[in-house]
């Protein structure tokens, strides 16, 4: 008479078999899920130094346009986006110096520097800011926003601190 707690050879190789197959699905499989989803764990940088142009080329008392353009990882997805503005040299000290952002502060349009109005203006809805960013005329809420952080490199290349919002 058989022990009702054997394991028949059938059963022992299909028990050996779910675990093996286990084993090597989660071997393989782990380290593909992380693989897989890994890019949509990370964050790329939002903070960076931008160079925006020499000290030396930019003259005193007229706004020097700048642009860069950012490129940021989302997961699987990369979106390139372009930002700039405008320094203003107020002396020979590169302390005295304004860095404004060109973006509109209505709807983010971007504004372009007038020598004949002596303003920035947007083309979007006639906004108008004077040389310092104040709003002359229009619709924006605000003046236009200033990159605050700045340095001057060794090699006389003023940098901006950049914090995407």
């Amino acid at each position: 008479m058989s022990d009702s707690h054997e394991l028949s050879r059938r059963d022992f190789i299909k028990v050996t078999t779910g675990i093996v197959g286990g084993l090597i699905g989660t071997i393989i499989g782990l380290p593909s899920i992380f693989y897989l989803i890994d890019p949509a764990l990370q964050e790329g940088g939002k903070e960076a130094w931008i160079p925006i142009g020499k000290f030396e080329d930019m003259q005193v008392g007229i706004p020097y346009p700048f642009s860069f353009t950012r490129v940021q990882v989302n997961g699987w997805e990369r979106t390139a986006s372009s930002f700039g503005g405008y320094a203003i040299r107020k002396s020979d000290s590169p302390d005295e110096l304004l860095i404004l952002n060109s973006r509109c502060t209505h709807l983010a349009c971007t504004v372009n520097w007038s020598d004949e109005a002596k303003a920035y203006l947007c083309p979007c809805h006639d906004a108008k800011f004077g040389m310092e960013g104040e709003v002359l005329d229009g619709p924006p809420p605000r003046a236009l926003d200033i990159y605050e952080e700045h340095r001057i490199a060794e090699d006389g290349t003023i940098e901006i601190f950049f914090k995407e919002a």
